[in-house]
């Protein structure tokens, strides 16, 4: 394949080549095409013969992607491709299909690798699609060609499209109020989720044409996105009934009055962030049903978190000698954490480090005890191995100092070390677009699930809304450490040390540690410090 014309060439296959991954322990197997005629190609297993590896190892059990065991050609491999590129295929050109389909928005932006996974299958599938052909998921000659043309068409959802994509785009317009009915998220680009879009569109500023592409994706997934339901505003008895939820939950106070003020948004965006919910502020199905769970997680200030609340906590922690005065700094850091944790220990409290309604109480109540002066702990001032606090970091970072037990290298410590194996625990997960584990995931659903079982509390945000989150330290390329966020140009992983990165990828096909490239360097947006 030169100059995006694919030559027709005899098919290079793997035989024989097994990966078990780690984590999720997914395999890829014996996938294999015959050649055309022996006269075209030959394969050998001569010891002379060049090796061609798919990727280094990364020292995690085993590589990332499945080497080419045994498997040896005659002459260069970069000039051979299969005719037809099917889910196994490893051959550089695949790269380049990759790199087309990331830059028609049919696959989220990643390092490209030479792999042929489900993933960029899936992806050539939403592309046939688009252009009317057959939905194999295979990339022939006519597949190439169309994929490759200057004419090609970029994703969108148009009328009669049927997937996954598409139940993905309704449920979310079923939750902002645009589809009324749950029966309505069927899978099918049909009339009736074409008018929801339309009426989106016309509700939030942009052309009304009812087709879903890039630009109503990144709204509908945004901060700003309007609703077409129970919003800031309204008076209403329905209000009122999930005022009550709020308050006996701990999110807010005084008495359910109906009216939806900007109190009560608050405390919605607060419990969706705690409830596995989109963070939008709105009392959409999915949040009124979470509401009503018996299971639906209480109030408590924790571990990421930066408001005023939290400031109002430091201040009583500080009075009782459990902090610091200078960690007075709005952010729930882990010094703010393990000083709520002993605060509980020597209240008879459950030590989770958590600020609930109980931990609140205590010390509003007059009883709380102040810390034994013979106690060790909490209220030293923030420094690189105890703290959490954004505001007084002065530790100098080094990202090959440390590798949250991934890889090899010196362990972290702490809640960056458990976010880094939390991370790690699912490597060999599948990549889905969209999806936000527990058992596969996409790039920014990936952050968010490891995000949350490590006791931050953040809510969902795209690649696109971690590029400025509102909250944590920045830090620059060079500075990353073990346990931090970085963001990349369409994409987001979580930095393991060493060098190396954890992230869902789509290019890959799922959930990869491997090293930090020159490709994140020259894509690199911003770093996130979320234990300092």
């Amino acid at each position: 394949m030169r100059n995006r014309n694919f030559t027709r060439l005899t098919a290079l296959m793997l035989a024989g080549s097994m990966l078990v991954l780690t984590g999720c322990q997914q395999q890829i197997g014996d996938t294999r095409t015959a050649t055309e005629t022996e006269s075209e190609i030959v394969v050998t297993t001569a010891p002379e013969a060049a090796t061609v590896d798919a990727v280094a190892a990364l020292g995690i059990n085993s590589n990332v992607l499945p080497s080419i065991a045994g498997v040896t050609i005659d002459g260069s491999a970069e000039e051979l491709a299969p005719v037809n590129l099917t889910v196994g295929v490893i051959n550089s050109v695949v790269a380049e299909l990759q790199q087309r389909l990331m830059d028609l928005g049919f696959m989220d932006p990643d390092e490209p690798t030479t792999y042929y996974g489900e993933a960029t299958s899936q992806a050539v599938k939403y592309f046939q699609r688009q252009a009317g052909m057959a939905q194999d998921g295979i990339c022939g000659v006519q597949t190439w060609d169309a994929i490759m043309s200057d004419s090609a068409p970029h994703y969108a959802l148009k009328p009669g499209f049927q997937g996954a994509d598409v139940t993905n785009a309704q449920y979310r317009l079923y939750n902002l109020g645009y589809l009324y009915h749950a029966s309505d998220v069927n899978g099918t680009y049909d009339e009736t989720t074409v008018e929801a879009m339309k009426k989106l569109q016309t509700q939030n500023g942009l052309n009304a044409d009812g087709v879903y592409g890039t630009a109503t994706y990144n709204l509908l997934y945004s901060d700003e996105v309007k609703a077409n339901i129970v919003a800031l505003g309204e008076q209403s008895d329905l209000v009122k009934k999930y005022q009550q939820y709020l308050i006996n939950l701990g999110y807010l106070s005084g008495e359910a009055d109906g009216n939806f003020g900007q109190g009560t948004q608050a405390a919605i965006k607060a419990f969706q962030a705690r409830n596995d919910q989109i963070v939008d502020g709105y009392l959409g199905p999915d949040t009124r049903a979470a509401l009503e769970n018996p299971n639906a997680m209480p109030f408590a200030m924790r571990l990421g978190e930066q408001s005023d609340s939290v400031k109002n906590l430091q201040e009583y922690l500080a009075k009782y000698g459990y902090l610091d005065k200078s960690n007075i700094t709005g952010y729930y850091g882990e010094v703010t954490k393990n000083a709520v944790a002993n605060f509980q220990k020597v209240n008879g409290l459950g030590q989770d480090g958590a600020a609930g309604a109980q931990t609140m109480n205590m010390f509003y109540s007059g009883k709380a005890k102040s810390k034994p002066k013979n106690s060790s702990g909490s209220t030293n001032r923030n420094n690189s191995t105890s703290s959490g606090n954004k505001s007084n970091s002065s530790s100098k970072n080094n990202s090959s100092a440390v590798s949250g037990n991934v890889g090899g290298g010196a362990t972290v410590s702490g809640s960056a070390g458990a976010l880094v194996s939390i991370a790690a625990s699912k490597i060999g997960c599948p990549y889905v677009w969209g999806s936000k584990g527990p058992n596969s995931f996409d790039c920014s659903g990936f952050v968010y699930w490891c995000l949350n079982q490590a006791g931050v509390g953040v809510s969902y945000m795209t690649s696109s809304g971690w590029r400025n989150p509102g909250r944590f330290r920045r830090v620059s390329y060079n500075e990353l450490q073990a346990g931090d966020i970085i963001v990349v140009s369409g994409h987001v992983g979580i930095v393991a040390g060493g060098g190396t990165v954890i992230d869902a990828s789509s290019s890959n096909g799922r959930v990869v540690h491997r090293s930090l490239g020159s490709w994140w360097a020259n894509h690199f947006i911003a770093g996130w410090r979320i234990f300092s």
